[in-house]
């Protein structure tokens, strides 16, 4: 059980891993401290509440505290002492209750200032880490788009790596088929396949017809420069001597047939 924790953990940790952005990761962070950060300010705010609402109530009460003082200061000119007595009696308590007011006005005071303190700091804090968070945001994505670049020149990255496989698997087929075309004529050329439509031919009539035509070519250019010269028939039929041989014996033979005629005549 102990190990298959583990090996859970591990696995966990790594695909945690592989999904962490760390430009998600920092703006996340940065976000949680705007919150502590406003947090802290509207603690500044209730504070500072608190310390204008004792304000409020200690001017009530000195204010209530100088019209006693006052109304004491008459009755006893209108010779009522039993009244400037009762007049002095409730400003003495008014008194202790701006005593106790002002101290706590003074701890509220103390409190709103450290955490003033506390709030700018924690400012300065979270404009300092924006700034490191923006320059850590941008190192990566640039080196990020520069290893995807040499990823991509070194044929490693996973799209190039498709396209290498299908270059590579076009090539290995065109490789053979060249190959397969090659044996399939040379097979026709040899004879041993049969051609179905009677139009290959094996290697002695492929050389006989390539040296009637190259022959055929030669007495053609000898008949064209012949004619441009200004030769007659029996040029050409000089020229084409290949044809001439052949026709030579027969030519003999009938002026011989032909002469007995001529005699008898």
């Amino acid at each position: 059980m102990k190990r298959m924790g583990m090996i859970f953990r591990a696995k966990a940790n790594k695909a945690l891993d592989r999904a962490e952005d760390p430009r998600e990761t920092l703006d996340y962070s940065y976000q949680k401290q705007l919150e502590l950060l406003q947090k802290v300010r509207r603690g500044v705010a209730d504070v500072a509440t608190s310390r204008k609402r004792l304000e409020l109530q200690l001017n009530q009460l000195q204010s209530q505290s100088a019209k006693l003082e006052d109304q004491g200061r008459k009755a006893l000119a209108l010779g009522r002492e039993d009244l400037a007595r009762e007049a002095l009696t409730r400003r003495a308590a008014l008194q202790q209750q701006v005593t106790d007011l002002e101290q706590q006005h003074q701890t509220l005071q103390g409190e709103e200032e450290k955490l003033t303190l506390a709030a700018q700091r924690l400012q300065a804090k979270v404009d300092a880490f924006r700034t490191k968070k923006e320059t850590i945001k941008a190192t990566y994505t640039a080196a990020q788009a520069q290893t995807r670049i040499g990823e991509a020149f070194s044929g490693i990255s996973e799209e190039m790596g498709d396209v290498g496989l299908a270059i590579q698997r076009a090539e290995d087929k065109t490789a053979q088929m060249q190959a397969r075309a090659g044996a399939i004529d040379e097979l026709l050329a040899s004879g041993a396949l049969d051609d179905p439509s009677g139009l290959a031919k094996d290697d002695i009539a492929a050389e006989l017809d390539r040296i009637s035509g190259g022959s055929d070519v030669e007495l053609e250019l000898q008949r064209m420069k012949a004619e441009l010269a200004g030769g007659t028939g029996g040029d050409r039929q000089a020229i084409e001597g290949g044809q001439g041989q052949a026709q030579q014996p027969q030519a003999q033979e009938q002026p011989q047939r032909d002469t007995p005629r001529f005699d008898k005549q």
